[in-house]
């Protein structure tokens, strides 16, 4: 049973979080964690400053399911099964040791050692008292301590594999760095933990940019089910053009920008499951997937300690799935976020409201229509200047109308969608590299359309023009429309 209990699914950095949550239900204010490469013999120890545990505690705890997860626990417990700290340590180990004191009992340390579960003198289940031979100096720690709990993994057997060597264990440090400082950055950044590895604080992780001030969207905390304990609130971040390159590389978390992207489950401020979008749907029934367009939304959601079952937590704390009578409201805050996520990612940061949102704005050149085979894009006829070179061209107008359902049929919907697939973002606008006369060109022929077509004055023109995307990048230019005589 053990040995297939090791197949759980735990990664080094999911393993170590775990034994992160024993010590921070505890009461452990600091966790010092240690990877040791030293060949076959490297080791991991976790030490935290918690209240410790008596002799009889510590073997209860070392009992695999000593405790029933339908039981009653403090609103502050992290546990749930009584099995993370066995499950974790032998998803890495074949050596488990725990020593602990609290400030009335003196140390106590069992250890577990699956290798000798096959060795018939030591009978079953042999739980061995102290450490393993030559190993007394792991235990260090609690000697300069009132209370606390040590936990050492040896015979790394599931880490250090063949051709494992220093620069791996490296590797590995900062995946558990990056790990930790994801999982816990709402406990590191309110301080009511600090979490060292090998010496050096983890840093936490914002996966939501808190107080940027780019930040297109950021919701109030809307609370749901029938308790309202649940709590949700939604973020769309900034497009990497409206960040730095510091900033961004941050920002994409240990994962990258399209793995990130979805619900962040939290319990007791504690990352359950990262990123995703729970299997909900859209509007026709489609799951929402992770893709380029919406990686910048990402949803905070709490719940509370006693919601476990009904949400399907399960043993390495990885996955969730949202009860049935919460999936209505969380699919339209996801759909929301998303198609904010959605216009932020299109615009590169710049929200552009359309003719229908935002009256003193040109209407968008294109437009999109929605069947059920799929979306086709139009030029609008309405668009200011447009209509007013149709009403001007005479004889052209059938050519001209036969050369915009042309360009119509041959948008290069594809090549645009793996362009943006591959280059992690949507095409730049031409406009981006015009010469300012050329833009400024351009807008003339839009600004004598306002004007003389559409009976704007020059400074209603200046203004709608003003506002609208992309001629609200060049205020200089706009300032100059209608302000000099053209020339023949």
């Amino acid at each position: 049973m053990v040995e297939s209990l090791r197949g759980l699914g735990y990664s080094t950095p999911t393993a170590i979080a775990d034994i992160v949550d024993n010590s921070i239900s505890a009461g452990a204010k600091t966790i010092e964690i240690s990877i040791e490469w030293a060949g076959e013999n490297s080791w991991i120890r976790i030490v935290d400053d918690g209240r410790g545990m008596p002799d009889s505690e510590l073997e209860e705890a070392m009992q695999l399911g000593a405790k029933d997860p339908r039981d009653a626990r403090a609103s502050n417990d992290l546990g749930r099964f009584g099995m993370g700290l066995k499950t974790a340590s032998f998803s890495q180990a074949r050596s488990l040791t725990v020593a602990s004191k609290t400030i009335s009992s003196a140390v106590s340390c069992l250890r577990w050692d699956l290798d000798s579960f096959n060795d018939a003198k030591y009978g079953d289940w042999p739980l061995f008292e102290g450490p393993a031979t030559d190993s007394d100096y792991l235990l260090s720690p609690l000697d300069q301590m009132a209370s606390g709990t040590v936990v050492v993994w040896q015979s790394l057997d599931r880490v250090v594999t063949r051709g494992f060597g220093p620069d791996d264990m490296l590797e590995l440090a900062d995946g558990v760095d990056q790990h930790l400082g994801m999982t816990f950055h709402r406990l590191i950044e309110d301080k009511s933990v600090s979490i060292h590895l090998n010496g050096r604080p983890v840093q936490s992780w914002d996966p939501f940019m808190k107080g940027h001030p780019s930040k297109s969207y950021e919701t109030t905390d809307y609370l749901l089910g029938p308790k309202r304990d649940v709590v949700v609130q939604c973020h769309v971040l900034p497009h990497k053009d409206r960040l730095s390159e510091k900033e961004f590389s941050a920002a994409a978390g240990p994962n990258g920008w399209t793995s990130q992207q979805g619900f962040y489950i939290y319990r007791n401020r504690r990352l359950l499951a990262l990123g995703g979008w729970l299997r909900l749907r859209d509007a026709r029934g489609r799951i929402f997937t992770r893709d380029e367009p919406h990686k910048l939304a990402r949803l905070r959601l709490d719940i509370p300690n006693s919601a476990d079952a009904e949400w399907n937590i399960n043993i390495i704390k990885s996955t969730a799935t949202p009860p049935v009578h919460l999936r209505a409201d969380l699919q339209r805050l996801a759909a929301e976020t998303r198609e904010r996520a959605r216009k932020v990612f299109a615009h590169r940061g710049r929200l552009i409201a359309d003719a229908s949102e935002n009256s003193g704005a040109v209407r968008d050149v294109w437009s999109a229509y929605k069947k059920s085979d799929g979306t086709t894009y139009r030029i609008s006829r309405e668009h200011d200047l447009v209509r007013s070179i149709l009403e001007r061209s005479g004889p052209l107008k059938k050519d001209i109308e036969a050369l915009i359902r042309l360009i119509e049929g041959t948008v290069p919907v594809q090549r645009i969608w793996l362009d943006t697939a591959e280059d992690n973002d949507p095409p730049q606008s031409s406009f981006d590299d015009t010469p300012d006369e050329a833009v400024l060109e351009t807008m003339n022929a839009l600004f004598d359309a306002l004007v003389h077509s559409s009976g704007l004055t020059k400074e209603q023109a200046r203004m709608r023009i003003g506002r609208t995307n992309p001629f609200d990048r060049y205020p200089e230019l706009v300032a100059q429309l209608g302000t000099q005589e053209k020339t023949t």
